[in-house]
């Protein structure tokens, strides 16, 4: 399957219930009534608690801002430090560090769906190809987020071009074709997720 782009200025800004902040959704799947996977930007304008979210694990990272601190006992998360995940249920306070932060966060239904968000330390990578669980998947889901922008390349030949604040990702159901990105811009953050979603009571860590 080839890689879809979403750009960060093409997703329409939800506001968040307690006024703290605004999120934009990049990726729902299957659908944004009954999803299983979550990929959203948010950007935190003040402190207080995070949404609960029963049944899920979620990853957290900073892409700009000073950074925040998250539940108790406290977590400092800051724009250099890789992805943190916790349940969703947990629901961690969040306090700002020094003024409003914009973040990454990927959510995963854990009955259903494995997987992680990583960031990518190199300018140039090749980006995971593996299938992580033995069981049979109804779906795997892989992407990179970039801040600075960059290009995926396929060894079919595929070539994709990802602006700034964009996401490349693709659903295969079966081990995905081996890529590799190549940053624009060497210091601007950048993140590889991958999931992996199975029959219920087949998912297999």
């Amino acid at each position: 399957m080839s890689w879809q782009v979403v750009r960060f200025d093409d997703a329409a800004p939800q506001a968040w219930r307690n006024g703290g902040g605004v999120t934009r959704e990049l990726l729902v799947w299957p659908n944004a009534e009954d999803w299983l996977v979550r990929l959203s930007v948010a950007e935190i304008e003040r402190d207080g608690p995070f949404s609960a979210f029963a049944g899920v694990d979620r990853w957290f990272a900073v892409l700009s801002g000073a950074g925040v601190l998250l539940g108790n006992p406290v977590q400092t998360v800051r724009r250099d430090d890789g992805p943190i995940n916790f349940a969703g249920e947990s629901a961690p306070d969040c306090h700002l560090i020094n003024g409003a932060t914009r973040d990454l966060n990927l959510m995963i239904r854990r009955d259903r769906a494995t997987g992680w968000l990583r960031v990518l330390h190199s300018a140039e990578v090749v980006l995971t190809g593996r299938l992580e669980t033995s069981a049979s998947p109804t779906a795997v889901l892989r992407g990179v987020f970039s801040v600075g922008g960059g290009e995926l390349r396929s060894l079919a030949s595929e070539v994709v071009v990802l602006p700034p604040m964009s996401m490349a990702w693709q659903a295969t159901t079966s081990a995905a074709v081996q890529a590799s990105f190549r940053a624009v811009t060497p210091d601007t953050r950048n993140f590889e997720f991958h999931c992996v979603v199975s029959n219920s009571g087949e998912q297999e860590a």
